[in-house]
C-alpha cells in the first residue's frame, strides 16, 4: 500500500509515477484525496464538538451547584444532541477510511527512479548475458520429447488427474524435480546465508492481501472450501508462490532492529489459474497451473534494499551458472513490473528446443509497500517504528528449470547430461531412454 501522507504531500509526483505503469492508476488518485479529506474533515468537526461538549458539562455542573435544575437539564439534552452529532460524524470518517484504504488496496507500488520507462517486454534492457547459447550437433529435441522418450512426466495421465495445465511426473522426472528441489535449498541455506522454512500451503485472505496479490488478482487464484461449508469459500486460498506466506511470517509484529535483515528461502508448490490467459492448458511445461519452486524473501532496512536486491539477483543467478546454463538478466520497465514491485529484475534461461528465453525468475524488492500492508515494522535505535523493505525473488522456478536443463544437456542419442551438483542427489550422471 502507499504511504497516505506521500499521496497528501506529493500527489503530482505520485501520478506521474503511476502514469508510467500504463495502467491507468494515476486517475483513482483524486478520489483517495477526496476520500482522505472527508475523512479528515470529520474528524476536525468531531474534535470541536468534543470541545463543545466537555465545555457545556462544565457549565451543568455549575448549574447544578446554583440549584437551576430546569437549565441544567436543558444543557444535558444538548450534549446528548451533541453525542448522537459525534456518533454520526464518526460513522462518516470510518466509510470514508474503509473506502479510501480499499481503493488504496489497488494501486499498484510506485516505480523506482532507476526504473527505465516503457510499455511492455520488448522495452526491458538486458542487464547482463551470462555464457553462449549451446550450439548442439544435432537438431535440439523439445523437452516433450525428451520427456516422453525418457519417460520423465506423463502428460497424458496429468491431464487426466487434474485437468489441463498439471504434470505427473514419473521415475526419473519425479528424481529429478526432487533433486532439483534439494540442491536449491541446500545452495541458498547453506552458501547465500538464508534460513530455511516449510511454510503451509494455504493462506489466509489477509496473507494474499499482504503481498498484493489481493485484490488485484483474486481471479487466478485457487480458493479453498472446507468440507461442505460454503461459507468458508474465500477465506482460504492456496499459495500462488511461498512468497504468499513467508513475506507474512512476521505481519503486524514490530521488529528490533538488530533483527534484520532476515533472510527466507522455501520450497513451495504454487497454484495459479491463471484465468483467461493465453497458452495454459496447452501441451508441454513452460505455462501450467501447479509448479514447483524455491523462493527467497527479504525483510531488511529501507537504506539497504537495493544492494539486497542486487544480491538476490546474484544468488538466482548462481542457480543457472552451477547447472551449466546460459542466460540474461534484464530490468523490467514500468509498464511490465508486477503490481507490488518498485523494481524487478528477470533472469530468463535459453532453451535450444524452443528456441527461446524462458523467465525462471523474478526478483523484486517491493520497498515498503507490502510492510504497510501487512503492518510489518521494525523500531529503530531512534524509538521510531519504520516499515522495512520486503524483497521477493525465484530461486528459482523449477518447471522451467527442468525444460532449460533437459533441453541444453541432451546428446545425440537421446539421452541426457546431469549437471555435477544435481549427481550426488540423483546417484547418476546421465538420464538414458
Amino acid at each position: 500500500m502507499l504511504d497516505i501522507k506521500l499521496i497528501r504531500e506529493q500527489p503530482d509526483l505520485v501520478r506521474q509515477r503511476l502514469a508510467s505503469r500504463g495502467g491507468g492508476d494515476e486517475t483513482r488518485v483524486t478520489e483517495v484525496l477526496a476520500l482522505d479529506e472527508a475523512r479528515r474533515k470529520a474528524l476536525v468537526e468531531v474534535e470541536k464538538i468534543k470541545a463543545d461538549r466537555n465545555r457545556i458539562s462544565k457549565e451543568i455542573g455549575v448549574l447544578m451547584a446554583q440549584k437551576k435544575p430546569a437549565e441544567a437539564e436543558a444543557r444535558k439534552q444538548d450534549t446528548r444532541n451533541l453525542g448522537d452529532r459525534i456518533a454520526e460524524l464518526d460513522q462518516q470518517a470510518a466509510t470514508a477510511e474503509a473506502a479510501r484504504d480499499q481503493l488504496m488496496l489497488r494501486l499498484p507500488s510506485l516505480p523506482h527512479a532507476t526504473v527505465p520507462v516503457g510499455r511492455t517486454a520488448e522495452d526491458n534492457p538486458v542487464v547482463r548475458i551470462h555464457g553462449e547459447k549451446p550450439t548442439l550437433a544435432f537438431k535440439p529435441r523439445t523437452h516433450i520429447e525428451l520427456c516422453e522418450q525418457l519417460k520423465l512426466v506423463d502428460f497424458a495421465r496429468g491431464t487426466k488427474l487434474s485437468g489441463s495445465g498439471f504434470l505427473l511426473y514419473t521415475n526419473w522426472g519425479a528424481k529429478l524435480e526432487r533433486a532439483l528441489t534439494q540442491f536449491l535449498l541446500e545452495l541458498h541455506s547453506t552458501q547465500h546465508g538464508y534460513t530455511e522454512v516449510s511454510p503451509p500451503y494455504i493462506v489466509s485472505r489477509d496473507c494474499m492481501i499482504g503481498v498484493g496479490q489481493f485484490p488485484k488478482f483474486e481471479d487466478q487464484a485457487y480458493a479453498v472450501r472446507e468440507g461442505n461449508d460454503a461459507a468458508s469459500l474465500g477465506t482460504l486460498y492456496l499459495v500462488p508462490t511461498a512468497e504468499a506466506p513467508v513475506a507474512n511470517i512476521h505481519r503486524e509484529e514490530i521488529l528490533k532492529e538488530a533483527q534484520l535483515p532476515i533472510r527466507y528461502c522455501a520450497y513451495s508448490p504454487c497454484f495459479r489459474a491463471e484465468a483467461g490467459a493465453a497458452g495454459v492448458g496447452t501441451r508441454g511445461m513452460i505455462r501450467v497451473h501447479q509448479f514447483d519452486k524455491v523462493e527467497l524473501i527479504k525483510i531488511v532496512k529501507p537504506q539497504h534494499g537495493f544492494d539486497e536486491l542486487e544480491a538476490m539477483v546474484a544468488n538466482a543467478e548462481k542457480v543457472l551458472q552451477l547447472l551449466g546454463l546460459h542466460y540474461r538478466v534484464v530490468l523490467l520497465c514500468t509498464g511490465d513490473m508486477g503490481f507490488a514491485s518498485a523494481k524487478t529484475y528477470d533472469i530468463e534461461v535459453w532453451a535450444p528446443g524452443q528456441g527461446t528465453y524462458l523467465e525462471v525468475s523474478s526478483c523484486s524488492n517491493c520497498e515498503d509497500y507490502q510492510s504497510r500492508r501487512m503492518n510489518l515494522r521494525f523500531k529503530a535505535e531512534t524509538g521510531e517504528n519504520i516499515f522495512p523493505h520486503l524483497l521477493n525473488g525465484s530461486g528459482t522456478a523449477l518447471a522451467r528449470l527442468f525444460v532449460a536443463l533437459l533441453e541444453t544437456h541432451q546428446q545425440a542419442d537421446g539421452s541426457v547430461l546431469i549437471p555435477e551438483p544435481l549427481r550426488p542427489y540423483l546417484k547418476t550422471d546421465r538420464l538414458v531412454p
